[in-house]
């Protein structure tokens, strides 16, 4: 698996990310072989949420990994926090509890990068610091980062913040892809010039800061994926075409599309299915032309200015 640096961190990590949010679909024979094969295609950077199956994800994850202090240093562990029931909440006494809850369910000592997860319009960027400088001195968490937040609101953390923010995870697809249509229609007046998260992509290259996308084969807003979707006939019909001419499936094209982008990103996979795993870390290997990247983005109804 090919590897980048993590944001301005020292580590480096797998360009594909395992999203874990649906392990506690699986029983345990299952979990223990979806774990199993993301180690054995060298995708062992796993991401988490203490939200994810109330907690539950995290500890069926642990079991399956048969975690312990030699599995441990093989693998890098991301989780969030900071979504309750019918509010955020990025206090420092919220931030701590929430941590201690992963590290007990992921059975580890420590974190290798904490994400704040979404905004809270609440926030107080002096009790997320004080916060992030007990986790980091205590050694619980190692590297920082945030979820779904534009650049004034990375700005305010950062005012504060004395850890790099090292990571922002944001929704990108194929079809999902307003981060990038709003830079290409700069100055127009159609509906793609607006702009919907202050320049985020652009802002995350300068910041060096590590752009992960969730939901990378989703439209909308979770209302399924456009893979061999009706919906989305010429998008799929010019995906299979690129395809064929890899010798690769559907899924690792629609993954290469966002690994073909210079900002370097970590696309966070959300199967449970061990082929499509599979077939989502052979993307790392797939490098798309600029021809059919720019086809693949027109045939998903994106017009060029």
């Amino acid at each position: 698996m090919r590897t980048i640096k993590l944001g301005t961190s020292d580590l480096d990590v797998p360009v594909i990310a395992v999203g874990c949010m649906r392990i506690n679909s699986l029983d345990r024979a299952g979990a223990e072989r979806f774990v199993q094969s993301a180690m054995g295609e060298g995708a062992t950077f796993f991401d988490h949420a203490d939200i994810y199956g109330g907690g539950t994800c995290e500890e069926i994850f642990a079991d399956a990994i048969g975690m312990s202090p030699r599995v441990r240093e093989g693998i890098i562990l991301q989780s969030k926090c900071g979504i309750r029931q019918g509010m955020f909440d990025f206090s420092r006494e919220h931030i701590l509890a929430s941590v201690d809850g992963i590290l007990r369910r992921l059975r580890t000592d420590y974190l290798d990068i904490l994400l704040l997860h979404r905004p809270d319009a609440l926030v107080e960027p002096e009790e997320v610091a004080a916060a992030f400088d007990e986790l980091h001195s205590s050694g619980r968490v190692r590297h920082f980062g945030v979820s779904n937040q534009h650049p004034r609101q990375i700005d305010l953390l950062r005012k504060y913040v004395r850890q790099p923010l090292v990571a922002n995870q944001l929704q990108l697809s194929i079809t999902n892809a307003t981060m990038i249509t709003g830079g290409l229609n700069v100055n127009m007046e159609n509906d793609a010039a607006v702009n919907r998260d202050g320049g985020v992509l652009d802002y995350c290259r300068l910041h060096d800061i590590t752009v992960q996308p969730w939901s990378p084969f989703q439209y909308g807003f979770f209302e399924g994926v456009f893979l061999d979707n009706p919906k989305f006939p010429e998008l799929n019909a010019q995906i299979d075409e690129v395809a064929a001419n890899h010798g690769v499936s559907n899924t690792t094209i629609a993954m290469a599309w966002l690994l073909r982008h210079p900002a370097r990103m970590q696309p966070v996979t959300g199967t449970m299915n061990v082929e499509r795993l599979k077939d989502c870390c052979r993307a790392s290997e797939v490098h798309l032309s600029r021809e059919e990247w720019y086809a693949i983005y027109r045939a998903a109804g994106n017009v060029l200015p």
